[in-house]
């Protein structure tokens, strides 16, 4: 992938939060009919964090790992089974449509997220009809106006999905999600369906909208060749719970967590004298239904020992970092650039 225009130009903190979670919790109750037992998955299992207003928090890991469940949990479209979550200072379980309106989030797939059925500039339209008293005259402007910003053209207003590409499908979800002038963006995998040759070109539209708009991004993605162009923090996740965060040029170039330095190991570099390390795991994510005893990356972990085993590691803050690990990588080990 091209790297975008702007990218490693890190956002400067604002000190407005925007998104607040504090041990984030959701439980689901599965299993339970005639031949099988009841069984809790802990999809999300005490995650906290903060995300200021123009700025890029990245959520990283494997399937399974409990990302698309913060996403719906931020959204609102699922509640926590435990924790607090506030947007712009207000808990969520005093969530209105106003509050509503300052989350929107982007799906994965361009290509199930529009409905085929209505024309470009009616599906731009269709959140202000809904939450607004805009007359046709001032919704068709606004939605003309976000068309442009995106960069497709006015004539685009009249035309159905089917006559788009993956990439200006996807441009057509951010506009749509950009109509009520929210404050932050939930992005669950925005590219990852898209060719190499676009996801830049998307890329680039994101980071300049967040530079106009003063957005904040909550970028859920399992490729970390793309989170390293957008993303000013990271929060790398494991079976529920996050296992390292920090600043996206120290998780990058010192990850104190064997499973982040595994990841790293395995992200393409386009560089064709650059000394790759493969870190490779053995055996799969475990379920969540049966979570194995002490840390949950004990058993592929290299690292691990009879504490490991038996004990659960807490998170805990080394310089600009945290990490859960009982026995982390020196700084100047794991993968580097």
């Amino acid at each position: 992938m091209n790297a975008p225009a702007t990218a490693n130009k890190r956002r400067p903190r604002t000190g407005e939060i925007v998104v607040e979670a504090q041990d984030l919790k959701r439980h689901y109750d599965v299993g339970g009919g005639f031949f099988g037992e009841k069984g809790l998955v802990k999809a999300l299992d005490g995650v906290s964090f903060s995300l200021e207003a123009g700025r890029t928090l990245a959520v990283v890991g494997e399937s399974g790992c409990g990302k698309s469940t913060l996403a719906r949990l931020v959204t609102m479209i699922e509640e926590p089974t435990d924790g607090l979550l506030k947007i712009d200072g207000q808990p969520v379980t005093q969530s209105t449509a106003e509050l509503r309106r300052k989350m929107q989030i982007v799906f994965q797939n361009p290509y199930g997220s529009l409905n085929p059925r209505q024309k470009i500039g009616a599906i731009l339209e269709e959140p202000l009809v809904i939450n607004t008293s805009d007359n046709a005259a001032t919704r068709r402007a606004k939605a003309i106006n976000m068309m442009e910003r995106v960069g497709l053209r006015a004539e685009h207003y009249e035309r159905y999905p089917h006559m788009f590409s993956g990439g200006q499908r996807q441009r057509i979800a951010i506009a749509r999600a950009l109509m009520l002038n929210p404050k932050i963006l939930v992005l669950d995998e925005p590219v990852s369906a898209l060719d190499v040759s676009i996801q830049a070109q998307v890329l680039n539209i994101l980071m300049d909208l967040q530079a106009e708009l003063g957005l904040a991004y909550l970028f859920i993605s399992h490729d970390l060749s793309v989170v390293r162009h957008l993303a000013d923090e990271i929060m790398v996740m494991y079976l529920g719970k996050p296992v390292e965060t920090g600043p996206s040029e120290e998780v990058f170039n010192h990850p104190r967590h064997p499973y982040t330095a595994a990841l790293l190991s395995a992200t393409p570099v386009a560089d064709p004298f650059h000394e790759k390390n493969r870190i490779r795991l053995e055996g799969e994510l475990p379920s969540p239904l049966d979570p194995p005893k002490g840390c949950a990356f004990n058993p592929r972990c290299w690292r691990a020992d009879a504490t490991c085993r038996d004990r659960q590691p807490a998170l805990i803050d080394e310089g600009l970092q945290s990490h859960a690990c009982f026995h982390p990588l020196p700084v100047e080990g794991g993968a580097t650039e």
